[in-house]
């Protein structure tokens, strides 16, 4: 987040005001580190100062004050968020029991941080959009959205002018080759702030495969399978070649079976056999991160009665993916690593 602060000078029209006192207003304030102020600096001899202003809410602000020359007074401006407006006046008095008083007009503003929800499931390859939600108006969306092939889909600025704060606002891209690894965004409000890049990671790949028959009830990978599973090895690192050089990726090994026993019983039976590929794939030399996870016969691939010996609901999937994957399941993978 990018903080600019900036002094605004108020010009005292009245000669004798001019001279003896110095106004200045910085007009800009961020929650959690400084309010808005005003400071008075006296630069001749003067009995006293009062600053009197009304905020545009009606709250009355007073200053008063005075001393020897060169001494400073700054006194924050403790508001809301938002901007407001003051008005009001400045009120001398001088030694010689004269005064003089100039009017005073300026604007504040007091601002939390930008913020931005953003997150993959905002996130829509296939229709090539997004959706994202800002905390207050902005000046500047940059999007950049980077293809597997290592070409931009785009990298610019997006038109922002109808964004509504805290209303989802829709970003979209033009259509190019390649399969979408990267969506970046960042987003600039006209008070000097900014927030992002937020980077998501929508690319995965599954990996097209045989599955491997265990014997009842096991998880020990048969020797007699292992053809399949060197066949789906050479086809992930093919797609690591290929793909690898534009992020880290990692592979998620998912386990499901029928429904017949227990659903305890088949989600360990399930997650036991997710471990066993995805160890078989590092023992193989796979390098890439690996994860596992088992639904046991949450997430059937055929819709059966309990108890059913269906073979298509006995799977596994294999995903190649930078974050990790949205599987078709009544809950969220636990992922565990090996």
């Amino acid at each position: 987040m990018l903080r600019i602060s900036w002094l605004l000078v108020l010009v005292l029209p009245a000669l004798a005001l001019a001279d003896s006192v110095s106004l200045s207003v910085n007009p800009k304030g961020v929650a959690g580190q400084r309010f808005p102020s005003v400071t008075v600096e006296i630069n001749e001899p003067i009995a006293g100062y009062w600053l009197k202003l009304k905020r545009s809410d009606g709250k009355a602000v007073n200053i008063k004050g005075g001393g020897p020359v060169g001494r400073t007074r700054t006194v924050d401006l403790v508001q809301p968020e938002g901007k407001f407006g003051y008005t009001g006046e400045l009120l001398v008095n001088f030694k010689d029991g004269s005064s003089a008083t100039t009017p005073v007009s300026f604007e504040a503003g007091f601002w939390g941080p930008l913020t931005m929800k953003l997150g993959k499931e905002d996130v829509d390859v296939a229709r090539r959009r997004l959706t994202l939600t800002l905390s207050r108006p902005c000046e500047r969306i940059v999007l950049q959205v980077m293809m597997d092939t290592g070409l931009a889909a785009f990298d610019g600025d997006v038109d922002c002018k109808s964004l509504v704060p805290g209303k989802a606002f829709e970003v979209s891209w033009p259509e190019v080759k390649g399969s979408t690894v990267k969506v970046a965004v960042t987003a600039y409000d006209g008070l000097g702030f900014y927030f992002g890049p937020v980077e998501l990671f929508p690319w995965y790949f599954e990996v097209p495969h045989e599955e491997v028959n265990f014997d009842s009830g096991k998880w020990e990978v048969p020797e007699v399978e292992e053809a399949k599973l060197d066949k789906a090895h050479r086809l992930i690192a093919d797609v690591v070649t290929r793909c690898g050089a534009f992020a880290e990726l990692k592979l998620y090994v998912v386990g499901h079976t029928d429904s017949v026993g227990t659903k305890e019983s088949n989600r360990s039976l399930a997650l036991n056999r997710a471990r066993a590929l995805g160890a078989w794939f590092l023992h193989k030399g796979l390098r890439l991160p690996v994860f596992y996870a088992g639904f046991g016969e949450e997430a059937p691939l055929v819709a059966t009665p309990d108890e059913t010996d269906e073979v298509r609901n006995r799977r596994a999937q294999y995903i190649l993916a930078i974050d990790p994957p949205t599987v078709a399941a009544p809950r969220p993978a636990d992922w565990r690593k090996l």
